[in-house]
């Protein structure tokens, strides 16, 4: 096969921002190996990071959760990226038994970006933006701290009720654990 070479402004990498959570095992040790290993694929660096959260589970039951939002550059397609990010989840043990179950790891495209446009995408694989983002404020909270134009004061307050915490500094990403670039 041959590769014609192109000029690197025409082989820009997309954006995605990424939510992470675990409620089940080690959480905060799954979040920085997932985080690891998605800094390690090839043509993607991590961007972005928010803090760790503790939150309540939402429309669910079990244990509180850890999550937080990063932002990528990467040249995956948006369903290469799912694929990649289901694949960690399922070597991190995630079973998906039922609706909303308590997960050792769940990784979610929340938005992506694709030659400067937002990427709107409805498929019965993926949807984007992520169809309920908006509605959880541990999704919310950590993406209005690495990107504060993507989320209104409004849609905060609207999740206001919702319990969530910003993890201690000493629970906090331990980078040289993740390896983040």
């Amino acid at each position: 096969m041959h590769h014609t070479a192109v000029p690197q402004e025409h082989h820009q990498a997309n954006r995605a921002w990424i939510g992470l959570g675990a409620n089940l095992g080690l959480a905060h040790e799954t979040l920085s190996a997932a985080v690891a290993a998605i800094a390690s694929w090839p043509h993607t660096t991590l961007d972005a990071a928010s803090a760790l959260f503790h939150s309540a589970p939402v429309d669910a039951d079990g244990p509180d959760y850890t999550n937080a939002v990063i932002r990528i550059c990467t040249t995956m397609a948006p369903l290469d990226l799912l694929h990649a990010l289901q694949a960690l989840e399922l070597e991190a043990g995630r079973q998906r038994p039922y609706r909303n179950a308590p997960r050792t790891l769940d990784l979610d495209i929340l938005l992506y970006e694709q030659d400067g446009h937002w990427l709107q995408l409805g498929t019965s694989e993926l949807t984007l933006p992520h169809p309920r983002m908006f509605e959880r404020a541990f999704v919310l909270q950590p993406l209005n701290s690495i990107n504060p134009a993507l989320v209104s004061p409004a849609q905060l307050a609207a999740t206001a009720q919702q319990r969530l915490e910003v993890l201690p500094a000493a629970q906090q990403w331990r980078w040289s654990d993740a390896k983040a670039r």
